[in-house]
């Protein structure tokens, strides 16, 4: 079986015609980018971490690995685990591209689902 094609994009650059499925997974709408800008087929905030996560994690660097693990944890259950199963279903048509507002995405929430989706 051949991985999915998943990638991992800001909500602030502009959409490439190769970024095919563009799914936003955050929470919270990217401030200051319009629906139109955003060129989204979905949002899912069912995939992105619980609010008590991201607000303990703060995207402090030193925590990424603890907020990984609980992450990753999160995913497997219920909403969050048929969301995962709903965007594997997406990368197998065409190539996917998680949207994010975070400024870091390698220790973002959309990294640790991007890996997920590829395992």
């Amino acid at each position: 079986m051949t991985r999915p094609a998943v990638r991992i994009r800001r909500a602030y650059e502009p959409p490439e015609p190769s970024d095919g499925s563009r799914v936003l997974v955050d929470r919270l709408w990217p401030r200051g980018v319009t629906k139109a800008e955003a060129d989204l087929e979905e949002w899912c905030k069912q995939a992105a971490p619980s609010a008590e996560l991201r607000k303990w994690y703060g995207h402090d660097p030193q925590r990424f690995g603890e907020f990984r693990r609980r992450y990753r944890a999160e995913l497997g259950r219920d909403e969050a685990a048929q969301a995962v199963a709903h965007l594997r279903e997406l990368a197998a048509l065409r190539p996917l591209t998680l949207i994010t507002a975070t400024k870091d995405v390698d220790i973002s929430g959309a990294s640790v689902l991007a890996e997920v989706l590829s395992e």
